[in-house]
């Protein structure tokens, strides 16, 4: 009881120090809905012909921004694979073997082998060198802006020469 008297005495000292017209033009009219004040809002914004905040079209692509997006895209994707391979395991008939020889039964160029193994190894790659870059950020180093863009290219050199290395093998 002592708070609710306490919450409604700060609440009239703070109302009684605004200006009138601020609490007559922002009042809210007892009994609104949720909806009713979101259709308020947006009719608002649409009578000021204001943008939707934030909108894509104001950002400038940058570097950070494509990296966090790919890493966010190898994350789900090496998800995706690991998940689909641990599956067609349960569920083929077969075991592993037979399946790597059915492929060299193929006889797939070297080219295209090598392409799909590197299209297997970059998102690995990827993933595991921006994540090193994260834990350096979580123990604060590197958060000035060159040194953001000095460790993404850094991490785009390493994916592509791990990734070329590994699908060599």
């Amino acid at each position: 009881m002592a708070a609710l008297l306490l919450r409604h005495t700060a609440r009239q000292c703070l109302y009684s120090q605004l200006r009138p017209t601020f609490c007559l033009r922002n009042a809210v009219p007892m009994g609104t809905t949720a909806k009713q004040e979101m259709d308020r809002f947006w009719d608002k914004n649409t009578r000021l012909n204001r943008p939707l905040s934030p909108h894509i079209s104001i950002y400038g692509w940058s570097l950070p921004m494509m990296m966090s997006i790919t890493h966010r895209g190898t994350g789900i994707a090496l998800s995706a694979g690991v998940s689909l391979f641990g599956l067609a395991a349960l569920v083929l008939p077969g075991d592993y073997a037979s399946y790597l020889e059915l492929i060299k039964s193929l006889n797939l160029g070297p080219a295209l082998i090598y392409s799909a193994k590197f299209a297997i190894t970059f998102p690995f790659a990827y993933h595991t060198w921006n994540g090193v870059r994260h834990l350096a950020w979580d123990l604060g180093k590197g958060f000035k802006i060159p040194e953001v863009y000095q460790s993404g290219c850094i991490v785009l050199a390493l994916t592509l020469l791990s990734a070329a290395g590994i699908a060599s093998l």
